[in-house]
């Protein structure tokens, strides 16, 4: 079997389960699925590279990814590096010159079945190489939403993710536009035996009142909304070229917490964008608490080549870099403070297999020893250690 290196989001997960699958019989390729969102995972792509080549001097090393596209001249000039594939062909087996293998879940690899049902981007955010690396918004037909749902099924997942790049665009390029609350209706409708769905990164502005009321109201959804936010501040989510102000993500929070109270909120916030002063600064921080955000991303800005927000006035690197710990140590307190909240409370655990597992609130739990990776156990937890509920 191939081995495959995935850095990156969870779509990139996603596809490196499938080319695990798909290139089980060329034992001698490695592939890095790498990731450019950052130039600090551009760095990681590379010390990656580097890192299996000392490993394996004998194989062939493949790149595919964003930072393959994004990157490609600085790549392809690695010494270390045998080959670049589009990011586009990377799940089309005549590009890897083999011939196809069925795709099944990796269930000695994940205790989840990841379901990417779409993948690029038609937005311009000022900061984001993403639509250079993935391309325009492309949505996976429903029918075929099922069938990889079904095939995780039976394999054993007992919860299914759906991500994608821009996840709440799905369905605009099919026929009649479905939303992504069609897509999640019909999972549920389809398969009842379903006990847990969870959907990755959201923004906020396209969640359609069909997936809003399906988040508020079904069980089977996970009570964990992971927004696409990046800023609390006005003035610097129009910079970003953003499409939600401060008072769009208050509302939809609220207005989720009102009919669901139990909800998690998780946020990407990006730290020291161009422009970004002392006061815009601490509305990001403030927002970490307004929102009570307890699942939190926090990247230092890098400028990205080719992007708008490159050419704009830079922050300079060490203030960027106390403003991310700044809002590293906020969400810290807010999680840490929630998680003080469970203490008590029966968890549903999804195990995975490091002796942990993730409540359907995406909280973290300590497990008991031996619990089988994959099975969902009742836990309740009696302390809290170093952000671990035991």
């Amino acid at each position: 079997m191939a081995e495959v290196v995935s850095l990156g989001c969870r779509l990139n997960l996603s596809e490196s389960e499938a080319l695990r699958s798909m290139l089980a019989a060329e034992p001698d390729l490695v592939v890095v699925n790498s990731c450019a969102v950052t130039g600090e995972a551009v760095r990681q792509t590379r010390q990656a590279i580097r890192r299996l080549r000392r490993q394996r001097p004998d194989a062939r090393l493949i790149v595919t990814g964003c930072a393959a596209e994004v990157e490609r001249v600085a790549l392809a000039a690695m010494p270390e590096v045998d080959g670049l594939l589009a990011n586009a062909a990377k799940l089309d087996p005549r590009a890897w010159n083999t011939a196809p293998i069925p795709q099944s879940p990796m269930r000695d690899r994940h205790t989840r079945g990841f379901v990417a049902i779409q993948n690029g981007c038609d937005h311009a955010c000022t900061f984001c190489v993403i639509p250079q690396g993935r391309g325009p918004s492309r949505s996976l037909s429903i029918p075929a939403i099922l069938r990889e749902v079904a095939a995780h099924l039976d394999a054993g997942a007992l919860e299914i993710v759906l991500t994608g790049v821009d996840l709440t665009s799905w369905g605009g390029d099919l026929p009649d536009a479905p939303t992504l609350g069609h897509a999640v209706a019909e999972i549920l409708k389809q398969f009842p035996p379903l006990q847990r769905l969870r959907l990755s990164s959201l923004d906020g502005v396209d969640i359609d009142p069909l997936l809003c009321e399906l988040i508020a109201s079904e069980q089977r959804i996970m009570p964990h909304v992971h927004l696409s936010l990046q800023h609390g501040d006005d003035l610097i989510l129009k910079r970003m070229k953003r499409r939600h102000l401060r008072r769009d993500a208050m509302d939809l929070v609220a207005r989720l917490r009102e009919r669901r109270p139990g909800i998690a909120i998780g946020a990407d916030l990006i730290a020291g964008f161009p422009t970004e002063d002392e006061a815009a600064h601490r509305a990001n921080l403030s927002i970490v608490a307004d929102l009570d955000v307890v699942h939190g991303h926090v990247f230092p800005f890098s400028p990205r080549p080719g992007t708008p927000a490159a050419r704009m006035p830079q922050v300079d690197p060490q203030t960027i870099r106390r403003r991310a710990a700044e809002l590293r140590v906020a969400v810290g307190e807010r999680r840490d403070a929630w998680l003080a909240t469970l203490i008590g409370q029966e968890q549903q655990v999804l195990a995975e297999r490091d002796g942990t597992g993730h409540a359907q609130n995406f909280a973290r739990v300590q497990l008991p020893p031996a619990t089988p990776a994959g099975s969902i156990v009742t836990v309740t937890p009696t302390c809290l250690n170093e952000g671990l509920l035991q």
